[in-house]
């Protein structure tokens, strides 16, 4: 999931609520089903994972949850590469080791020194956070928990309404080394690849299709395109990329060895949206990993599904709440991190 924000606001205010009546009607719409889904769903998530629970710093930090979301939402405002950039970094924490904000830690050959985490940002957001929440609620909250709720509001923020309940309650691990990232998915991988990967860390098809959707923000490196556009100093266009498409990326990827960025949503690059789905059925997917879902007939029928934008983020929102489990220290395992980037020194 290489992904941060691209470029571009087209029909940003509609997005935001504030374009119209009949959008901000249909957005409110969408917030009650997604509200509706997730209190019919909650007993069930629970009792799934004994580990975590909704508001699980009600009595230790009860204003968790206003704090996290008004500096992340500030930070967002100023800079809207932060949605994307949040939630890949989340995702590459729970994709190594678990959600257990051991990409946050600096130290030697740390994850965050690995190659496909050097692009990954949003680091400053968490600490901000954190030294906010230390003033009220010191050695509470753990870093863990931050990354899922901040990933969370940032993506929210265009809706002005949280997209889903995250559940609490993580701890922070202690080690963090480069050589465990090859647990993240390739940005190279066809359908098989992917899908092992999602398997691996206890998520399966529907997850694969409805994370991928992720996608709909933020930018990839040209590293991660050029493959599908040249062959050496020969153009050699992939034939599961549509050519025009393929033209687009070309002008922001020029040759083999360009060291620029592209959209990874090469139409709403800046709403969080469904698109990407349409994209990718037209043969419009950024990344051979995009254009993978579509060769598999399984996946391409969840990625037609999810066309619909309602399903969409109902299916994401599961999906990004089962993935936030993913090997989770809590209990007494692990530990509270007074600051995100090192461990307790006792």
């Amino acid at each position: 999931m290489k992904r941060q924000l691209g470029a571009g606001r087209a029909e940003g205010s509609r997005w935001r609520g504030d374009g119209g009546g009949a959008a901000t009607a249909w957005w409110w719409v969408a917030v009650v089903v997604l509200g509706h889904l997730v209190r019919s769903a909650r007993a069930g998530l629970l009792e799934s994972n004994p580990g975590l629970a909704y508001n699980f710093y009600q009595k230790s930090c009860p204003s968790l949850d206003s704090i996290v979301r008004s500096v992340t939402w500030a930070q967002v405002a100023a800079n809207p590469a932060l949605p994307a950039r949040l939630l890949r970094l989340h995702f590459h924490d729970c994709f190594v080791k678990g959600c257990d904000a051991s990409i946050l830690l600096d130290v030697a050959q740390s994850e965050k020194t690995a190659g496909p985490n050097l692009s990954v940002g949003g680091y400053e957001v968490i600490d901000a956070i954190k030294t906010q929440l230390e003033q009220t609620c010191p050695g509470v909250v753990s870093c863990a928990d931050i990354l899922a709720l901040a990933a969370r509001d940032a993506v929210s923020y265009q809706f002005k309404a949280s997209l889903w309940q995250v559940e609490t309650g993580r701890r922070d691990g202690t080690v963090s080394l480069a050589s465990n990232t090859n647990t993240l998915p390739s940005p190279f991988a066809g359908f098989a690849g992917l899908l092992q990967s999602f398997q691996n860390r206890g998520l399966n098809l529907t997850d694969l299709v409805a994370l991928s959707g992720a996608h709909t923000i933020g930018v990839a490196s040209c590293s991660s395109v050029t493959p599908r556009l040249f062959n050496g100093n020969a153009t050699s266009i992939d034939p599961l990329l549509d050519s025009a498409y393929a033209k687009t990326l070309m002008s922001s990827c020029p040759s083999s060895s360009a060291s620029g960025t592209v959209n990874l949503d090469g139409g709403t690059a800046l709403k969080f949206d469904s698109g990407y789905y349409t994209r990718v059925l037209n043969k419009q997917g950024t990344l051979a990993s995009d254009a993978a879902l579509a060769q598999n007939a399984a996946a391409a029928q969840m990625v037609q599904d999810l066309t619909n934008p309602i399903k969409f983020y109902a299916a994401f929102s599961m999906s990004m709440k089962k993935m936030g489990r993913v090997e989770v220290l809590t209990g007494t395992n692990g530990q509270i991190r007074k600051q995100c980037r090192q461990v307790n020194s006792s």
